[in-house]
């Protein structure tokens, strides 16, 4: 008779395969909507995938990055170019300075945009820091003003750059004030990287800390998205009392410490937040 084998014998069972992020062509495929125009989400998507590079891009990069076959990126690359979005060189690729009047059209038409500039200044000028106002887009907080005093970051901050909600203050003060059923759905689409070794990843401890925010009225970002950067962050409301969007000053660890942050920084900004919900509808 066989002998069964023994508990550290038995094969191990297969590990559930990680669940696989949909790529961008995958997205907008999976709308269904009759009325959803297909090439225009990839010629949009296309544009986007200059986003985070620098250099130009080839028409496999650009397949790459977005999984929309080569074909109709080329395609798309060859309208865009068509229509003076697009300039290329053999078969590289890089935007044409005509596409920023697609995002010129939004910050010149929109009364947050237009008026916190002024209020950025005077916040930069008093504390000597960079100062930042930010909305929630496409599960990331969107830079649509800012006054820099230096840089304290890697990576360039600029009008229009992107970063992730979960893990900076302007994102989680935005984030906190989510209904629950649109924080729910947030937490099952996005993946909480770690960015730094003091992010937090956790759903539960990211609920406790949004929780948080919301009854603290601020957030304070800890290292969590590049080491030695800590910033503070406070919710600007509309009439409505609704949040539109959040205002945050950033600077180094090493100069400023967490309780400077509350006592110093906190209320130029509350006093900044409310100057900027005077001017909101």
């Amino acid at each position: 008779m066989t002998k069964p084998k023994t508990k550290q014998e038995q094969p191990a069972a297969a590990s559930a395969p990680e669940e696989r992020e949909l790529t961008i062509a995958e997205q907008i495929d999976a709308l269904t909507d009759p009325s959803f125009m297909t090439s225009l989400a990839r010629g949009l998507a296309v544009v986007r995938a200059f986003s985070d590079s620098r250099k130009p891009q080839t028409i496999a990069q650009i397949s790459q990055k977005t999984g929309i076959p080569r074909a109709a990126v080329r395609r798309c690359l060859y309208t865009l170019q068509q229509l003076g979005y697009v300039g290329a060189e053999l078969n590289n690729f890089s935007l044409r300075p005509k596409v920023l009047t697609l995002g010129y059209s939004y910050l010149s038409s929109t009364p947050l945009t237009v008026s916190s500039q002024p209020c950025l200044n005077a916040i930069t000028r008093e504390l000597g820091e960079s100062s930042s106002l930010a909305v929630l887009d496409d599960d990331e907080v969107l830079y649509v003003a800012r006054s820099a005093a230096s840089r304290v970051m890697s990576v360039a901050l600029n009008t229009g750059s992107r970063l992730p909600a979960y893990c900076t203050s302007l994102g989680r003060v935005m984030l906190a004030h989510l209904p629950a059923a649109e924080l729910d759905a947030y937490l099952a689409r996005v993946k909480l990287r770690p960015m730094t070794e003091h992010t937090v990843v956790g759903q539960k401890r990211l609920r406790e800390i949004l929780a948080g925010v919301r009854q603290d009225g601020y957030a304070i970002n800890n290292e969590e998205l590049e080491l030695g950067l800590r910033s503070i962050a406070v919710p600007v409301r509309g009439a409505s009392g609704q949040v539109l969007a959040s205002l945050n000053v950033g600077a180094q660890a090493a100069r400023v410490s967490v309780d400077r942050m509350k006592q110093e920084f906190l209320p130029v900004l509350l006093r900044g937040a409310q100057e900027l919900s005077v001017l909101l509808p």
